[in-house]
């Protein structure tokens, strides 16, 4: 059974080797990767996030996905499997990654014994989450498709099924504590971790609508009063909970590899994600 100390690492580990995988919905080699296929702005992220599980329908990604405006993914989906298959677009997106990888870092660096390392690691902690995929359909998508078979595809496969695991579970915590996927931006704004402007633009929700959101959980006792609240002394509580249970809920895959195989993934992929992380930032 997972532990405490457990989802400590878990988060460490994730948030090291995050940007390994999220870079992807940023580098310009898979914006042109969709676009030749036909696939173009956001259009492109809402399909190739979702092609593991296959042709689905806009609710099944609504649901999924969770805190996007469901008007910005019904413009995409289902119309994105009429224009191109969830294949192509998986193939797309393994070339994009292929493509990053390689601009960012160098061929020596993909071709090092490093990477085959971080590789390994990273690989069999993602094939203990493809064992327990219960409840976790994004993961479930993610660890049904076949590995890479070169490390550095390996290693951003890898992290892409472990970020899906978390996420799954993440959702899961925050329905049962009665958020939407609108206010629980809200509630991440109020925390402080990201702009309210950058969240809301993102995801896509007109300012009525993030009004309500907010008046909503003032109202049920989460935000502080006022146009620009935070969260109160019981929000933060709830914030913390909802954290601290989607670091026990992720910690299955990075228990089964350890402490010491976890802090070596991570030294082995700092160098790497810190370079990623700039890609994120610009």
């Amino acid at each position: 059974m997972s532990t405490s100390a457990d989802g400590l690492v878990a988060r460490k580990t994730w948030r090291t080797l995050e940007p390994v995988h999220a870079m992807i919905y940023f580098v310009p080699e898979a914006a042109a990767a969709y676009e030749r296929l036909g696939i173009n702005g956001r259009t492109g992220y809402f399909a190739s996030r979702a092609a593991p599980m296959g042709a689905v329908t806009a609710e099944v990604v609504v649901s999924t996905f969770f805190n996007f405006n469901p008007a910005l993914i019904n413009a995409a989906i289902p119309r994105a499997w009429e224009i191109t298959t969830p294949g192509s677009l998986l193939a797309a997106r393994l070339e994009a990654a292929d493509g990053a990888f390689r601009r960012l870092l160098g061929d020596d660096v993909v071709v090092s014994p490093e990477m085959r390392q971080a590789a390994e690691l990273a690989r069999g902690m993602a094939e203990v989450a493809g064992t327990r995929v219960e409840g976790r359909p994004l993961c479930a998508g993610h660890a049904s498709l076949p590995w890479p078979e070169e490390p550095h595809l390996t290693l951003w496969h890898a992290q892409s099924v472990l970020r899906e695991f978390r996420g799954d579970g993440h959702i899961a915590l925050l329905l049962t504590h009665g958020l939407s996927g609108i206010e629980a931006l809200v509630t991440h704004s109020a925390s402080g971790d990201v702009p309210m402007r950058i969240l809301q633009s993102t995801r896509g929700w007109a300012d009525e609508e993030w009004g309500a959101a907010m008046t909503s959980l003032q109202e049920r006792g989460w935000l502080t009063e006022g146009d620009d609240p935070t969260l109160t002394e019981w929000g933060l509580r709830q914030r913390q909970e909802i954290e601290v249970q989607t670091d026990f809920l992720a910690a299955a895959p990075y228990a089964a590899l350890g402490e010491v195989g976890c802090a070596e993934l991570r030294a082995l992929t700092r160098p790497w994600s810190k370079v990623f992380s700039e890609v994120l930032l610009r």
